[in-house]
């Protein structure tokens, strides 16, 4: 599933494509995704100019003067920009024509990602007003990740992949985060010290910076608005390395499963 680095990527990719140019029209070949594309969007978008390119967490928001078209990219779906009206293949749902001559078609197998319109502040939107703090904004620090965890029992890996404590930290980079802050995933989180908490922070925001820096993860389908595959996963330092030897000591990376979940540390480096 596309993760907050690789929805970043995305939206950097598209954003100098779509940013100030208006929508000739919308095409949709299937709208059964994960919730029906509003019947009436083509209309809502036909003649309209996107103002905005932004991210919350995994959903792209692409804002009009009278509204949003929220984008999700589910398990299996990618953005790609099109300067010519190639043919649609088979899993070629939505094409967002411009009057640039341009066109951003969605690609989606399995068809679990979303395009719906909001015309409220997005903040109030079912799917987004519950969601914790950005993890690479001055929001997401050390004193308010430790005020969070200080009264929770659970293991500090599924505590930092619940998007109402904080948005995008995925299976992979929190397993990487983990293991760069030295941190063991099966903690409590109310275990870990506010010195131990300041460095988790950081390996967060340092892994996320990388991974978007890397064009994100390639597990599947992912691809960027280019069609390049995401290179991150060339370096992890535990995710998808068990039974290998760590990077750092050369103790057998071990796997668990945690909330059905793939976990990756090292025993000897996480604590």
């Amino acid at each position: 599933m596309p993760e907050l680095p690789e929805v970043e990527t995305t939206r950097r990719g598209i954003h100098d494509h779509l940013l100030n140019t208006t929508v000739s029209e919308l095409i949709i070949r299937n709208g059964r995704l994960r919730w029906p594309v509003p019947s009436d969007l083509p209309e809502l978008l036909r003649g309209k100019t996107i103002y905005s390119i932004a991210r919350r967490a995994k959903y792209l928001l692409l804002g009009f003067e009278h509204g949003t078209l929220i984008i999700h990219l589910g398990m299996s779906g990618s953005l790609r920009v099109l300067t010519e009206a190639f043919p649609a293949e088979k899993h070629d749902h939505i094409d967002l024509i411009l009057n640039n001559g341009k066109r951003l078609r969605y690609h989606d197998p399995r068809r679990f990602g979303s395009w719906l319109w909001c015309n409220t502040p997005t903040k109030e939107h079912p799917l987004l007003k519950a969601l914790g703090p950005e993890p690479l904004s001055s929001d997401f620090d050390a004193p308010y990740l430790f005020t969070k965890l200080s009264a929770r029992k659970t293991a500090i890996k599924q505590l930092i992949m619940d998007n109402a404590m904080v948005v995008g930290v995925g299976n992979i980079y929190a397993s990487e985060s983990l293991f760069r802050a030295c941190i063991a995933p099966t903690r409590s989180g109310n275990s870990l010290s506010l010195s131990e908490v300041t460095l988790l922070v950081t390996a967060i925001k340092e892994t996320l910076h990388e991974a978007i820096a890397a064009g994100g993860s390639t597990l599947k389908d992912y691809v960027d608005s280019d069609g390049r595959e995401g290179y991150f996963m060339i370096n992890s330092y535990v995710y998808g390395r068990a039974e290998q030897p760590c990077r750092l000591c050369g103790t057998t990376i071990k796997t668990i499963r945690q909330g059905q979940r793939a976990t990756f540390f090292c025993t000897q480096c996480q604590h």
